[in-house]
């Protein structure tokens, strides 16, 4: 960098610097103006008074081409598939070869032609049959007493009557217990209920000839013979 200094001209026009270069102030402010350009200078920052250096050139070479895919013919079939590494395959066993006897003879029966007679269809077992049953009747030997006293005041009254009942037989021919089913009057009821858990006696009823408990039901009447 060149430094510049002050110059100054009079009015005849001649230069007046040496008459500067003689005065002692002249020349000190010269300096001083000098010295502050030069620590200027050295304050500035490193990146503005770097030298700027060109970048090296850039070298090329020549790119080769692609070739050209292969031209498709129609009558050519084009394969999609990915290619794969042909892999040897493992031998393959064969199936043992079984001959059958032209007469097989089966566990059970000694002639060979037994086992290719036809089987006989299913025959279901009889149906078994409904058990046999048998009602209660009265016994022969009770008949005499089965039929019961006539209450006194319905004699009196002259009133005759009936009283229907169901009786509970047990497995041997007694009565157990009496239900009133109808009656005429009550004294019936209460004569005939207190007569058949006495004196009643039957036959028991059967379920395949074995006694079985059973119902049965009845009808007393009372009727006046002298009248």
């Amino acid at each position: 960098m060149r430094l510049m200094g002050l110059q100054t001209t009079g009015a005849d026009g001649r230069s007046r610097y040496g008459a500067a270069r003689r005065s002692p102030l002249g020349l000190g402010g010269t300096i001083a103006v000098h010295a502050l350009l030069v620590g200027g200078f050295l304050l500035l920052p490193k990146e503005v008074i770097d030298i700027v250096r060109p970048s090296p050139p850039i070298e090329t070479y020549p790119v080769p081409e692609d070739a050209p895919p292969p031209e498709i013919t129609p009558d050519q079939p084009v394969d999609t598939k990915t290619p794969q590494t042909s892999r040897p395959q493992p031998p393959t066993a064969t199936d043992p070869v079984i001959t059958l006897p032209t007469n097989p003879v089966f566990p059970g029966t000694s002639d060979p032609g037994d086992s290719l007679k036809p089987v006989d269809p299913y025959v279901p077992p009889p149906p078994i049959p409904d058990p046999v049953l048998t009602e209660a009747q009265i016994d022969p030997r009770a008949l005499p007493g089965f039929q019961p006293d006539y209450p006194g005041t319905m004699i009196r009254q002259g009133m005759e009557g009936k009283v229907t009942v169901r009786v509970s037989i047990s497995a041997q021919g007694r009565v157990t217990a009496i239900e009133k089913i109808s009656a005429t009057d009550d004294s019936f009821w209460l004569a005939t209920q207190r007569h058949a858990l006495r004196q009643w006696r039957f036959r028991p009823a059967t379920r395949d000839g074995v006694a079985v408990s059973s119902t049965k039901v009845l009808t007393v009447r009372f009727t006046l013979t002298d009248r």
